[in-house]
């Protein structure tokens, strides 16, 4: 009997435990059982964060049709394709997908009983989609794998790189010949940076929040009063989620205004006054809840394996801005335009093999490209640039609070507009060719051969927040609801540039922004409204700190001549995911695996759309092959079973 022993219960174990599945029926032979222990204190599936334990008012920012756990033809895996249906095609057709189980909630039952494929689900919703993703992979296994879930956290691990490894959970231990860390998304102590603003809210007696993960701080909010003045820094999908829970939540009502798809907000006499800010100033730009028009584009074209290839064997440092964002860019670019030919023509003034025949002639910053977007689509509004898209309000300066208000609102309706009209589907494929960028800049990053500057200030803080701000946004309809709250005076914008200070005297924080200028607020309550990021020196996941504390795992460190830059991210081997360990000299351990956001192959998603070949699949995939053949050649006299 062989054990595996996987920490972490939810997407990416249950994602993990399905490449088993998929893939031991030729790895692991039938002589040599294997024996499963999931271990997580929240419910196998779905996890801590898609638990169902949570607001209804909290939603996803996917489509139903766009949220896959399955691999399909698209995949370019080694292991079988086992195609599943999207959460839109379970929802429509449970009782016809094994192992069929009711749900248990009658408001979720409802919901999946109305699902549109284009409707963004709660996140309920998706809990109970995952529920059965994992009886689902349970079920495949075959018959001589078995599966024991534990809810219980799991506090340490320790035992010899040849031999067994001993798992320490609360009260008693587990004994595995391979561990699999599959963690999901983490808490870190709050950054230094916080630590000032925690320590003035708790002289004055004043509400501040770290960034946190929404689901987990419903009763938090509950200590902001009717009324406050409350400064939110940040204005992305954690902010959206923060402000449905202090306004909808609190008993406010939207309703529809009769004119198009506006809304009115109903105030409760409950909700505090939100004043909204960050860097850009606006909110994410919402998703789009249409379809492509056109065919989809052949992707990737430009920035592919032979791409990072040919810049992985230049001499020289690289960096991202420089030397890789201008093929990013012409992808993103190749995405946009070939819906726009293809959905759109009569807004273009070339047939499409000329265009393209002459696009893939020249870089995305040359005067030849740009001479060559401006002869083919005579509208600027049908071309893409992603430097004015990156800075919407730069060099904007108006005169009052009130002139900012109906800026943005202005802004986000046309925004909103944009985004929910099929008629500017060309977004939609710039948003295709931007997720495709993903099936090769992990690899990028850890080829070792962008500079710590890059990798620090360009991959993970520009890119990441970027592609955030242009792709990860929220529904349509939450922008028609933050436009209401504007209306109602429950919502007021600080524009760009937020900045923040703290008056002793008063005991109050301080925030403006650069784009009225001398305009500032005082507010008695402060929101960090962006997610966590993970570091490990501060993390507070028990099991990781334990190793950490151990020196059994490093943290990612990029270094060049002149900088050093640690990522806060667990070091993998990006291979098969096998973990760093430094009592070892730096090599993978035998006998443990990780796997999610908290690694450095920084794959945060542990689902996707479907035909996308999704990373994370390729990873688990590769991972559960792995850690199968290291298994089925163990010899059996060293087994623990």
């Amino acid at each position: 009997m062989t054990t595996l022993v996987i920490v972490g219960a939810g997407p990416r174990g249950t994602g993990l435990l399905e490449r088993i599945a998929a893939n031991a029926a030729e790895l692991l032979p039938a002589d040599r059982p294997l024996e499963i222990h999931l271990v997580d204190p929240h419910p196998p599936g779905g996890g801590r964060i898609w638990r169902h334990d949570q607001s209804p008012l909290l939603r996803m920012n996917s489509m139903a049709e766009d949220v896959t756990m399955f691999t399909d033809e698209f995949a370019t895996i080694a292991g079988p394709v086992r195609p599943g249906p999207s959460l839109a095609e379970w929802a429509r057709r449970q009782r016809e997908f094994a192992p069929y189980q009711e749900v248990a909630d009658p408001a979720v039952r409802a919901e999946l009983r109305d699902l549109a494929p284009t409707d963004f689900p709660t996140r309920r919703a998706q809990s109970a989609y995952l529920d059965w993703v994992f009886r689902r992979a349970v079920a495949d296994l075959p018959d001589h794998v078995t599966v024991t879930v534990h809810r219980d956290t799991v506090r340490r691990i320790d035992g010899p790189a040849d031999g067994p490894q001993t798992v320490h959970l609360g009260d008693t231990a587990l004994t595995a010949d391979h561990v699999a860390l599959t963690l999901g998304h983490l808490d870190s102590a709050p950054h230094p940076r916080h630590a000032a603003d925690a320590a003035f809210a708790a002289r004055h007696g004043r509400f501040h929040l770290p960034p946190a993960y929404s689901a987990d701080v419903e009763a938090e909010l509950a200590r902001i009063a009717p009324g406050e003045q409350v400064v939110l820094r940040g204005l992305g999908l954690a902010a959206v989620d923060l402000i449905a829970m202090l306004t909808e939540g609190r008993g406010g009502r939207f309703e529809p205004t009769g004119d198009g798809p506006a809304l009115r907000y109903r105030p409760s006499g409950r909700e505090p006054v939100l004043h909204l800010g960050s860097r850009r100033g606006v909110p994410y730009h919402s998703k789009t809840d249409y379809r492509l028009q056109g065919p989809p584009a052949p992707l990737p074209r430009y920035f592919d394996a032979a791409a990072v290839d040919a810049l992985l064997a230049t001499d020289g440092p690289l960096e991202l801005l420089r030397d890789i964002w201008p093929l990013m860019a012409k992808e993103i670019g190749f995405g946009h335009y070939h819906e726009l030919f293809h959905a759109h023509p009569e807004r273009t003034a070339l047939p499409w093999p000329e265009f393209l025949a002459r696009y893939d002639r020249h870089g995305w910053y040359s005067p030849e490209l740009a001479a060559l977007v401006t002869e083919a689509v005579p509208d600027p509004a049908n071309r893409i640039d992603f430097e004015r898209l990156d800075h919407p309000l730069a060099g904007v300066e108006l005169g009052s609070a009130e002139e900012l208000q109906a800026h943005l609102r202005e802004y986000v309706t046309a925004d909103a507009d944009r985004r929910a009209d099929p008629a500017h589907s060309a977004d939609l494929g710039a948003f295709l060719a931007l997720l495709s960028l993903f099936g090769q800049l992990p690899r990028l990053v850890a080829g070792g051969r962008l500079t710590a500057r890059s990798v620090a200030e360009e991959v993970d803080e520009w890119f990441f927040g970027y592609f955030n701000f242009l792709a990860s946004g929220p529904p349509g309809f939450r922008l028609r609801q933050l436009l209401a709250l504007s209306e109602a005076g429950v919502v007021r914008f600080l524009g760009a540039g937020v900045r923040i200070e703290r008056d002793e005297t008063s005991g109050t924080w301080r925030a403006s922004g650069t784009t009225v200028p001398g305009h500032s607020v005082t507010a008695t309550a402060l929101v960090e409204a962006y997610l966590p990021k993970h570091a490990l020196a501060r993390t507070l996941d028990p099991l990781l700190g334990e190793l950490h504390r151990a020196g059994r795992v490093v943290e990612e460190v990029v270094s060049d001549p002149e900088h050093t830059h640690r990522t806060g991210l667990v070091t993998i081997d990006p291979a098969d995911s096998r973990l760093i360990d430094p009592a070892l000299g730096g090599a993978p351990h035998p006998r443990r695996t990780a796997l999610g956001p908290h690694t450095s192959l920084r794959s945060a998603a542990a689902f996707a759309r479907p035909r996308t070949n999704a990373p994370a699949f390729r990873q688990n995939d590769a991972a559960a092959r792995a850690l199968l053949r290291a298994l089925a050649a163990l010899p059996a006299a060293a087994l623990v079973g």
